[in-house]
């Protein structure tokens, strides 16, 4: 069933996205060479905790892993788009990283993503995740009142497509409010003016991830860690939003820096615009 949420409730789960926000915004600056995955996860419990909020994942246990999840962030490395478990891993010069969370204050929740690369960026790398970002405000974009739940997906494989990359259909976006999953899901590719209508009320996270090379996925022993197929790059961006009488409103916007690439001898990233902040 799908719960529309009144200008109360979105006020309020703008709060925790402001959060979210802001803590992958520092995530994204902590992230470096050298720096070991494990203390980006105890970073991200160490804020959490002081905020008073929960973090969504701790102890999710779905159909599609090996649960429960005990981490509050989904840590992906290179090859890694999805659900990456955070290990002892030290991130080395060009690097790619998809940084995912979702938590929860007083009720209600939030969840987004961002991909960087730490050191030497490949432009390739960087390539993808522009495609990623630009797919993500298009998908925004699209979510206008009065229009379908198809504009929105479609507005993500036409980018993707643009791109040269391919969409893969088994996991995408989904309903968000007093849990992290809810009703409807949001495919990343779909046809125009088809699906469920946008009406105001309706909190959605939209999360475009692509491959470089396959829209082919595999599964690690894990359980979790969703990896490209054949070995190729991966990129993943992510925000919550609600649709609105005005228009789309994100939740979960990011204070404005570089989100695509990290300078491995300082803790805050090189500053340049990006689309998805």
């Amino acid at each position: 069933m799908i719960e529309f949420k009144s200008a109360e409730e979105i006020g309020r789960m703008a709060v925790t996205g402001t959060f979210v926000g802001e803590l992958l915004a520092e995530l994204s600056g902590v992230a470096a060479v050298g720096v070991n995955l494990m203390d980006i996860e105890h970073h991200a419990r160490r804020r959490i905790t002081e905020r008073g909020a929960e973090s969504c994942y701790w102890d999710y246990a779905p159909s599609f892993g090996r649960g429960p999840f005990r981490n509050v962030l989904c840590l992906s490395v290179n090859d890694a788009v999805l659900h990456g478990l955070p290990h002892d891993y030290v991130l080395r010069d060009g690097d790619l990283l998809s940084i995912d969370m979702a938590v929860s204050i007083d009720g209600w929740a939030a969840d987004s993503a961002l991909s960087v690369v730490v050191g030497t960026p490949d432009p390739a790398d960087l390539r993808l995740i522009e495609a990623t970002e630009v797919a993500l405000e298009a998908a925004i974009a699209a979510a206008q009142p009065g229009g379908r739940l198809g504009d929105v997906s479609a507005a993500i494989g036409q980018v993707a497509g643009s791109y040269g990359y391919g969409v893969n259909g088994e996991f995408g976006g989904h309903g968000i409010g007093r849990t992290m999953h809810e009703a409807p899901h949001v495919a990343n590719s779909g046809r125009p003016r088809r699906g469920l209508k946008l009406d105001p009320g309706l909190t959605i996270a939209i999360e475009p991830w692509f491959c470089r090379s396959t829209d082919k996925i595999r599964v690690d022993p894990d359980g979790w860690t969703i990896r490209s197929a054949d070995g190729s790059r991966t990129a993943h961006s992510e925000h919550t939003v609600a649709i609105t009488e005005a228009g789309p409103q994100v939740l979960t916007r990011r204070p404005t820096r570089d989100i695509t690439s990290a300078d491995p001898t300082s803790a805050e990233p090189t500053r340049k615009p990006a689309t998805a902040a």
